[in-house]
């Protein structure tokens, strides 16, 4: 299987153990990439542009983290971050153990070296059960960087803590963390509406009624979707002046394998008002209107397409047509959604590493669009590597 090469369908209705935005007006930023021009609404699927795949750098920092879980590009520049380096953090630490990776790194392009960014302690005060990085980062136009934490102290769910975000400024240092009984292993990757003195993130919470890996864990539907909004007072931390749970009673798991299994993708729609969401243990990807205004959990949550190419949907990015592009976890294809008809359009292979079976399984996790929106990012966790797809 090439490793550019993509599998199409019409109609779209139809991490393995240590693997594993548009601007708009009013300063709102979605997950994907800046629209290239009126065009490219109406242009044909984005994979059928990707043709090359080029592997950027290693994410493991000296102390020999690894397992890269979450992927943001930097929108300015602030203190040591320059405007488009790409944030990695990871999950596990120099032994494989699965929930207490500390580092943050950066990739810088126009260097194309890789440099830490953050080394966070492993036991920290304000943040229950301590410290291991997931996927859900963002990075404010105020040069704040928001990381959350999904620890464990033996690298399964067995000894989990509740975890909580931590809040880190633009030199790589802990300036405080937020962490309330609306937090519960945020799990997912961030989508952000950042107006600069104020932002809005959306994150997923995986770790409610969650249980030790023994046997065959159950599947808990008590996982949910925050959104927490913030007031960003110049030169000072950012702090929560509102939590909404605006989607509940979504399915998690615990597995031995890849730590845990619950909603990853996080993107907000071109109207800027909903959420679209990847349900891992749905194997579907689900909409929640109103996600911006709403002031109560969604009763209904819309399905915009399930099963068919997925398989397992993990983070989620917007192209510049509009269209979702999903991280599969039990293949190493990322699938291409337009949410609107729900068609899945393509699934291109991006990791066809036959040493898992299938190829690529369990290798893909985080992704993120170009500030061009020429092309995506995305991490290979059993090379723990850094790759451009354009």
């Amino acid at each position: 299987m090439a490793a550019n090469g993509a599998d199409r369908m019409s109609d779209g209705n139809r991490s393995r153990p240590r693997r594993g935005m548009l601007a708009l007006a009013l300063g709102a930023a979605l997950c994907g990439a800046p629209l290239a021009g009126a065009a490219a609404a109406d242009a044909g699927g984005f994979l059928e542009t990707i043709h090359h795949h080029v592997t950027l750098t290693s994410s493991v920092p000296e102390n020999g983290d690894q397992n890269p879980y979450a992927i943001v590009v930097a929108p300015v520049s602030a203190g040591v971050i320059v405007k488009d380096d790409v944030l990695v953090d990871n999950f596990n630490d120099s032994t494989n153990l699965q929930g207490l990776g500390t580092t943050i790194v950066i990739y810088r392009p126009s260097t194309k070296k890789m440099l830490l960014f953050a080394k966070l302690p492993r036991n920290l005060a304000g943040c229950p059960g301590g410290v291991g990085l997931s996927t859900a980062m963002a990075m404010l136009k105020s040069g704040w960087v928001i990381v959350g934490s999904t620890p464990s102290n033996d690298g399964t769910t067995r000894t989990k803590g509740n975890g909580c975000l931590v809040l880190i400024d633009s030199q790589g240092k802990i300036a405080g963390t937020f962490a309330d009984a609306n937090i519960n292993d945020p799990w997912g990757n961030m989508a952000v509406i950042d107006n600069g003195t104020s932002a809005t993130l959306f994150v997923s919470n995986a770790g409610f009624g969650v249980g030790p890996p023994e046997g065959e864990p159950p599947v808990v539907n008590q996982a949910t979707v925050l959104r927490i909004e913030l007031s960003i007072p110049e030169g000072k931390p950012p702090v929560i002046t509102k939590e909404t749970v605006i989607a509940s009673g979504l399915g998690a798991q615990a597995d031995a394998g890849v730590f845990l299994i619950g909603p990853t993708g996080l993107c907000l729609a071109r109207d800027n008002a909903t959420l679209y969401v990847s349900d891992a243990i749905g194997n579907r990807i689900i909409a929640i209107p109103e996600a911006t205004t709403r002031t109560t959990s969604a009763e209904e949550l819309r399905e915009v397409t399930k099963e068919g190419f997925m398989r397992r949907p993990l983070a989620m990015a917007m192209a510049p047509n509009g269209h979702l592009l999903v991280n599969n976890a039990l293949n190493g294809q990322v699938v291409e959604i337009d949410p609107e008809s729900g068609k899945q359009l393509y699934a291109q292979w991006i990791d066809n590493d036959k040493a898992q079976t299938p190829p690529g399984n369990g290798d893909l996790f985080g992704i993120a669009m170009t500030p061009a929106g020429d092309g995506f990012y995305y991490v290979e966790d059993d090379v723990n590597t850094l790759v451009l797809a354009r």
